[in-house]
């Protein structure tokens, strides 16, 4: 799916003037053996379009058919509605669930309902169509089950573009190598060098502030960080992804290191420090970067990772040396992150996230996400913090937000497209933004208007296109000088 560049509705503030890094005299390279690479990271047989998800979606359909097919009255008049009526009934609970819950801004599309609704009506026929059944019809049968289900899920990672090829998807189940990724051990055998890329390296940072039982989270380490006998004292940037994550999910689903290598190579090797954080312990457990029943995630971010962090790898305990940029849920919390803890960053990105952290109607996020306790409702509450805040100093954020994809007639003397209209009050669930839905200010334009009136530095920017980590991925990489010049790093004029 292609998503385009991200561009400025408003001027953005002048950028710093930073200076054209001259380029030293490359030291050794590290030999190339010691590295991973993209292992088809950012190419192989997409997901998303071509010939691969329609194949699935088509012989799914086939299949069906010939389970179907069959000359018997009795089949057609009640065993086949029953089978079509389960399929419906789970489409529309399933639909309703999505709905419920606030799992997503972007409304899904049709096809998904099908799908769901043929994978339990094929299971469905597996069971009614076994008895006088012939065998190719039971093996028709039985095969839809599985095509049916793979089709879902298909549709499903189309919708949120979160594997972007069959090689990234098999990587990440797994558990393969990440680009670039090396051990702890090797890194000290790297001193001194100026190797081609950067690396990352998988850590392991502790829960003894949190208590918050974490999976491995990782850190990219450019060629910069290598040079000389001890470690530059380099930025850095804490990653956040989405509501259903895994630390690895910027690197697998966003593909960003192509753009990072991009720009640390105009750079003479210099970038910040990237360190992708695991926010929720778990694949489905959205924590919105709270602490709660759900686990003490704000504590484990700026307590366990941030100390880990700024003591092995030498970043400065500054709060001008560390951003926060988050993707959709990740984006919630990096800007509630800055707002609740100045004294620990001064830069966020707040890509497409909602207005605050939210798990449902707020009354459903008073409950699920702080066990009933509406003081903690407010303490994490961006707006609320703002306000009791300010004024802030030093503190400036970049908002990327979206707006609906265009459709024929969208627009004057056409058939507006118009998405399912939002309840005020459940703006920022899921990612809705009111923007996107209805036109109303939106959770980017309250939360930058706050911040100005509190003293922070905001910007807005929006983008056509759809909720997807290629969105993510484009909005970080146009994000990434900016980001850097407010750490105080130089930036290539090239980027």
């Amino acid at each position: 799916m292609d998503v385009p560049t991200p561009a400025p509705t408003t001027p953005a503030a002048p950028a710093p003037a930073v200076a054209t890094p001259v380029a030293p005299p490359p030291p050794p390279q590290l030999p190339s053996a010691k590295l991973n690479p993209y292992n088809g990271f950012h190419h192989g047989i997409s997901l998303l379009h071509g010939w691969l998800p329609l194949t699935i979606e088509i012989v799914a359909a086939a299949l069906l058919i010939v389970a179907l097919t069959r000359p018997a009255r009795r089949w057609w008049l009640i065993r086949v509605p029953i089978c079509l009526a389960l399929g419906v009934i789970a489409a529309l609970v399933a639909r309703t669930v999505m709905n419920d819950e606030g799992l997503a801004s972007d409304p899904a599309p049709v096809t998904l309902w099908i799908c769901v609704g043929a994978a339990v009506a094929a299971l469905a026929l597996v069971v009614a169509g076994w008895p006088g059944a012939r065998w190719w019809q039971r093996t028709a049968a039985v095969l839809a089950v599985p095509f049916a289900i793979a089709s879902t899920a298909v549709v499903l990672n189309q919708w949120v573009g979160y594997y972007p090829s069959v090689q990234s998807a098999w990587s990440a189940l797994t558990a393969g190598p990440l680009p670039h990724q090396t051990d702890m051990d090797a890194l000290a055998g790297m001193r001194g060098t100026h190797p081609a890329t950067g690396v990352i390296v998988p850590i392991q940072t502790g829960d003894d502030a949190s208590g918050f039982k974490h999976r491995t989270e990782y850190v990219y380490l450019p060629p910069a960080w290598f040079a000389g006998p001890t470690p530059p004292a380099l930025p850095a940037v804490m990653m956040i992804g989405g509501e259903f994550n895994t630390p690895a999910d910027w690197v697998r689903s966003g593909q960003i290191m192509p753009a990072v290598d991009k720009f640390t190579a105009a750079g003479n090797g210099t970038a910040p420090i990237l360190v992708f954080v695991d926010s929720s312990g778990s694949f489905n457990n959205d924590t919105e970067c709270v602490n709660g029943p759900r686990g003490a995630a704000a504590d484990h971010l700026t307590k366990d990772v941030l100390g880990y962090v700024e003591s092995k790898f030498g970043v400065p305990a500054d709060p001008a040396k560390w951003a926060a940029i988050g993707w959709s849920m990740g984006g919630t919390c990096a800007t509630d992150l800055t707002v609740m803890h100045p004294e620990l960053f001064h830069t966020f990105v707040d890509i497409a996230g909602d207005i605050g952290p939210t798990a449902g109607t707020e009354a459903q996020t008073v409950s699920r996400l702080y066990g009933g306790d509406a003081a903690a409702y407010g303490r994490f509450d961006p707006m609320t913090v703002m306000a009791a805040h300010g004024p802030y100093s030093g503190i400036a954020g970049l908002f990327d937000d979206l707006t609906p994809p265009h459709r024929p007639g969208n627009g004057k003397g056409g058939n507006h497209f118009h998405l399912p209209p939002v309840d005020e009050n459940r703006i920022g669930v899921g990612g809705q933004d009111g923007v996107m839905d209805t036109g109303e200010v939106g959770a980017a334009e309250k939360l930058c208007e706050r911040g100005r009136a509190e003293g922070i530095d905001c910007t807005i920017h929006t983008t056509q296109g759809g909720h997807t980590w290629q969105f993510a991925a484009a909005a970080f990489t146009s994000s990434l000088p900016w980001v850097s010049a407010r750490l105080g790093l130089p930036v290539p004029a090239s980027t």
